[in-house]
């Protein structure tokens, strides 16, 4: 009997725990996701709205599109999102293939003063010359004002490369060592067998520069002199920090320019998140199992 009642004062303490788990979760779960929501709803919401209820907004009040009209409008907007692309699209393979020949060099069980060699690899993490020689040498390369100031430089993150050569040194040794037995070459065994085996981490390591390249806007702010080789981070952050004067300079009409002044704001937050936001779900299941499979051991 006296079993029985411990048994029912367990379970009923286990289903508090778990109610207070379940609570403290769904509150997480809202202090992540309002601000998003909050600025959705922003960006739908009447100006006059906004500037007479500074406080939280759960719904659009006096549903509006206009300010999404006036973004579109500016006709730095298409150049931005087809500028971020081609640095996309260039830049990712790039990454991709460095930091997968850096993480395979690592990771080589032969290599000649090996501790040296990552010591050299690993020194430029922590230490770089400056903003002012980076920028030095971006202009006497001949890389000012063009976009692939916005590629080469940061062509390799020495981080990813870590991870990379984590993930390598778990595949066996003895696929490399047959490949070698049968004549494959270094290039042959980085294809054909390291990087179909690690591709969950290459996975993760494509979401981290895309994220990286699609929010960056200080290099292309040092580097591009023409507002048409803008990507779109800085179109939208001149939006954002000095709307007022970037839309009227784009010729559009200072009564909708006033009328849409605070929602303008949050629109132009909301088209430049959406893009990544629809591309992680994809590369979701890839995320944990990469990460873990390329983690940092100590």
């Amino acid at each position: 009997m006296t079993k029985g009642r411990n048994h029912i004062r367990e379970s009923a303490g286990s289903r508090i725990f778990d109610g207070f788990n379940i609570l403290i979760m769904l509150f997480l779960c809202f202090v992540t996701l309002y601000p998003m929501w909050y600025v959705l709803c922003a960006s739908f919401t009447e100006n006059s709205y906004l500037v007479a209820h500074p406080g939280a907004i759960f719904w659009p009040h006096g549903f509006s599109a206009g300010s999404y009209n006036l973004a579109f409008s500016h006709p730095l907007l298409l150049s931005g999102y087809k500028n971020i692309l081609i640095v996309l699209l260039v830049s990712l393979p790039i990454n991709i293939i460095l930091t997968l020949f850096c993480g395979y060099f690592m990771a080589s069980r032969n290599l000649l003063f090996k501790p040296i060699v990552q010591f050299l690899v690993m020194f430029t993490m922590f230490f770089s010359g400056g903003m002012i020689p980076a920028y030095l040498n971006v202009r006497d390369l001949g890389l000012y004002n063009s976009l692939w100031a916005l590629i080469l430089p940061g062509a390799m993150s020495v981080y990813n490369s870590i991870i990379c050569r984590t993930a390598i040194q778990a595949v066996p040794e003895s696929l490399t060592e047959s490949a070698y037995l049968d004549g494959a070459n270094d290039l042959i065994i980085v294809f054909r067998i390291i990087l179909p085996l690690i591709m969950p981490t290459i996975a993760v390591l494509l979401l981290y520069y895309g994220v990286g390249h699609w929010n960056a806007w200080f290099n292309a702010s040092l580097y591009l002199a023409d507002n048409d080789k803008l990507p779109i981070q800085n179109v939208m952050r001149s939006i954002l920090i000095a709307n007022s004067n970037v839309l009227n300079s784009a010729g559009s009409d200072n009564d909708m320019v006033n009328q849409y002044a605070e929602a303008i704001k949050y629109s132009t937050i909301i088209l430049t998140t959406v893009p990544v936001l629809c591309i992680y779900p994809f590369l979701q299941k890839y995320f944990v199992k990469g990460v873990m499979v390329g983690a940092v051991k100590g």
